[in-house]
């Protein structure tokens, strides 16, 4: 079953009560359609959230250091005391040199942290994929929040990622997101090789964000195979 990653961001609608509030609704989502759904939220809120919700819950970042003096860095080892299941790295919105993201992983690896690396480009998820993160999200930055979906826009994208990616790692799943809003967006991905997708404001922003995520789960399913009777 493909995965569904909803990223809350710092959303008015995804921020403190409201950010559990989204959270129980993800999970209800989960539990009723057997999709495994993870959701990655503020880091001031992985304790608030993660303790009201079963669902895997995601540092939205992370700092490779280690106990000491590093005030206003995110320690591994505190976001786990917190609640964290995994983290994101190198989302646009919070870039990361290489050099970085490879010391991430290895610090988010060496305390049990699940990891998703975004990657600006099909290039960019190969030279991630060398590290084995957990998943790579593929996503171009001039898509992010938009209404056009990578799906549509750059399909070949996807499909170039998912070769390169898995000539490096087969292992490592391959995810992506951008404007993804509906199960069209999704199933175009899925067909092209990802294994699920990322999404923010698609359901974040939604005016119902139960309906937005029952929609794109639609994107999901595997067509039924029709057993024609003999003759």
């Amino acid at each position: 079953m493909p995965f569904l990653v909803v990223n809350f961001k710092t959303y008015k609608q995804a921020t403190g009560q409201q950010a559990v509030k989204l959270a129980k609704i993800c999970e209800k989502v989960a539990k009723k359609t057997k999709v495994h759904v993870i959701i990655a939220v503020q880091n001031v809120d992985l304790f608030r959230v993660s303790s009201e919700v079963s669902i895997p819950v995601y540092a939205e970042h992370i700092d490779p250091v280690s106990y000491g003096a590093n005030t206003g860095k995110d320690l591994p080892e505190a976001l786990v005391e917190n609640g964290a299941a995994g983290v994101l790295i190198n989302h646009s919105e919070d870039r990361a040199e290489l050099a970085q993201i490879e010391d991430d992983i290895k610090r988010a690896k060496g305390v049990g942290l699940m990891t998703i690396v975004c990657a600006p480009t099909s290039e960019s998820s190969e030279s991630i994929a060398v590290f084995a993160p957990d998943f790579i999200a593929v996503e171009p930055p001039e898509l992010i929040g938009g209404d056009v979906s990578v799906s549509k826009a750059k399909p070949e994208l996807i499909a170039k990622t998912v070769k390169l990616v898995h000539k490096v790692n087969k292992e490592v799943p391959v995810l992506c997101g951008a404007g993804i809003k509906d199960h069209d967006d999704v199933k175009i991905a899925i067909k092209l090789g990802c294994e699920g997708i990322l999404v923010a404001s698609g359901v974040t922003k939604a005016e119902d964000p139960e309906k937005a995520l029952l929609d794109l789960i639609k994107g999901m399913a595997k067509p039924k195979t029709v057993k024609r009777s003999k003759r």
